[in-house]
C-alpha cells in the first residue's frame, strides 16, 4: 500500500510492529504520565496541541545549560565551538529525518507558524502580484490562513479554497478545478489538526506541479505520528513544530528547497545572516544562515536532534500502527456512546477524534472531563472556516500519541459518561 507519508508501507508489516510495540515501556519513558492531576492520574489526551517530553531530551537541554552554554557561531572559545557543533548537528539530525538532500536547506525557526509567515514574506512578496492566487484548503489552521491573508490583501491577490467533503475528506475534483494560470503556491495541511484526515498529499503536489506550482506543506500533525520523506514527496517547502515533535517549544522547521531559497530575500535582518554590512548595503550570508537573524534557540534545536533521536529508537513506522489500532479501538467506544457524533471520518487519518456531544457545549465537557485527571482540547482549534463548515461552533478533541494505550481511552469513555450524567442533572 503506497502511502502519503513519502514511502511505501505494507499492512501486514504494519500488524506485526503493532504487536511488537511496547507502549507501557515507552510510557516510562515520559515523567508526567506518572503525576496525578486533582488527584487523578493523569490522562493526556491533548497531543495535537503540545507532545510530553521524554527524559532524554530533558536530560539534553539540561546538558547544555549546565556544560556547553555558548553562543554560536561568532565565538572562538572551547563552549562556543560545542554549543555550534551540537546545534549544527541538530540540523543535520533534521535533514536526515526529512530526507533532505542537504542540511542547508533546513532552516531553524520558532515553530511551523514562523515558518509559514517566512515563506509569506519572503516568497510570496517575490511571486505574488494583483490577481494572483494562493490556494488553500478549508481545512487550515489560521496560522496557514492568516499570513496569506495578509499577503494577498497587500498585493491585490486572491485566496481560493479548496472544499471538504461531509467524511472531512478534501474534494480532489475541486482542488484540480482551482488550479490555474494565476495561481503562484499552494499551501496546504499535511494532516489537519482538527480532524486528523491525512490528505492525499502526493497527488496534490503532482497535480500543482504539473502547472509548475510550488507547494507548501504544513507537518505540525504528520511528524510525530509517521515517517516523512520530502524527496519521495516532491513538495518545495515543509515545515513543523518541534514541541509536536516530543522537543522543547519555541523550536520548529522549515524545509525549503535550495534553488527557491537562494532566490529568496531574508525575513529578518540582524546578526549572523550577513556577510558584511555598510550603511549603503548588506551582503546576506548563505544557506540556511541567511534567514536565522540573532541569537537562535539553541537549547531548542539541541532539543529537537534529542526528541528526533528519540522517535528514531522508538520507529515512526511502529509506532504509527501502535496509534491506527488505538485510533480504531477509540473510534468504537465513542460511537457506542449515545449522542456523541464524531466530526471526520476520513478513510485516512491519525489518532485525532473531534466528537460533539448533544445539547452540550465542548468547552463544558473539557471542564467535566478534566476534574477526572482527563486532558482534552476543546474550542475551534484554530480552524474557525473548518467549525463553520461542519455547522458547529468548536468540538471536543481527544488526540492520541505514541504513549497512549487502552486504558487512557477507557478513561475517556468513562469521564464523557460523568460529563454527559452531571451537565444533564436538572438543576
Amino acid at each position: 500500500m503506497e502511502t502519503d507519508w513519502g514511502i511505501a508501507t505494507k499492512e501486514n508489516n504494519m500488524v506485526h510492529s503493532a504487536a511488537a510495540y511496547d507502549v507501557e515501556r515507552n510510557r516510562a519513558d515520559f515523567p508526567v504520565l506518572s503525576r496525578k492531576v486533582r488527584g487523578k492520574p493523569l490522562v493526556y489526551l491533548d497531543n495535537a496541541a503540545t507532545t510530553q517530553k521524554p527524559k532524554a531530551v530533558i536530560d539534553r537541554l539540561t546538558e547544555y545549560y549546565t556544560s556547553e552554554n555558548a553562543n554560536i557561531h561568532r565565538g572562538v572559545h572551547y563552549l562556543s565551538e560545542v554549543a555550534t557543533a551540537a546545534y549544527e548537528e541538530a540540523r543535520a539530525k533534521v535533514q536526515r529525518f526529512l530526507h533532505a538532500v542537504k542540511p542547508q536547506e533546513i532552516v531553524f525557526v520558532r515553530g511551523t507558524t514562523e515558518a509559514i509567515n517566512l515563506v509569506a514574506n519572503s516568497y510570496g512578496r517575490l511571486n505574488v502580484e494583483e490577481g494572483d492566487e494562493v490556494i488553500l484548503s478549508v481545512m487550515e489552521h489560521h496560522s496557514n490562513i492568516v499570513p496569506w491573508q495578509i499577503l494577498c490583501q497587500e498585493k491585490g491577490a486572491q485566496l481560493r479554497v479548496v472544499p471538504v467533503a461531509d467524511d472531512g475528506e478534501l474534494i480532489l475534483e475541486a482542488y484540480e478545478k482551482l488550479l490555474g494560470p494565476r495561481t503562484k503556491l499552494v499551501a496546504i495541511t499535511h494532516v489537519s489538526n482538527a480532524l486528523g484526515t491525512i490528505n492525499p498529499v502526493r497527488e496534490i503536489i503532482g497535480l500543482a506541479h504539473g502547472k509548475g506550482i510550488p507547494v507548501l506543506l504544513d507537518g505540525a500533525q504528520a511528524v510525530a505520528h509517521m515517517p516523512v520523506d520530502v524527496l519521495a514527496l516532491d513538495c518545495d517547502f515543509y515545515s513543523f513544530s518541534g514541541h509536536k515533535l516530543f522537543g522543547p517549544t519555541g523550536i520548529g522547521v522549515l524545509y525549503g528547497k535550495a534553488a527557491l531559497l537562494d532566490a529568496m530575500l531574508p525575513y529578518q535582518g540582524g546578526g549572523d545572516m550577513i556577510r558584511s554590512v555598510s550603511f549603503e548595503k548588506a551582503a546576506y550570508n548563505d544557506l540556511p544562515f541567511k534567514f536565522e537573524a540573532g541569537t537562535p534557540n539553541i537549547a531548542g534545536a539541541i532539543g529537537l536532534g534529542a526528541a528526533i533521536d528519540y522517535v528514531q529508537r522508538i520507529g515512526l513506522d511502529r509506532a504509527a500502527a501502535h496509534e491506527h489500532e488505538l485510533l480504531h479501538y477509540a473510534t468504537t467506544k465513542l460511537c457506542a456512546v449515545q449522542g456523541l457524533q464524531l466530526v471526520g471520518s476520513a478513510r485516512q487519518k491519525t489518532g485525532i477524534l473531534s466528537f460533539v456531544l448533544d445539547g452540550l457545549h465542548p468547552h463544558d465537557v473539557g471542564t467535566v472531563l478534566d476534574m477526572d485527571g482527563v486532558a482534552i482540547r476543546a474550542g475551534h482549534h484554530c480552524t474557525m472556516p473548518l467549525m463553520e463548515r461542519f455547522g458547529v461552533p468548536a468540538t471536543a478533541r481527544a488526540s492520541l500519541a505514541l504513549y497512549n494505550n487502552r486504558e487512557d481511552v477507557d478513561a475517556l469513555v468513562r469521564a464523557i459518561h460523568k460529563a454527559i450524567e452531571v451537565l444533564r442533572r436538572p438543576t
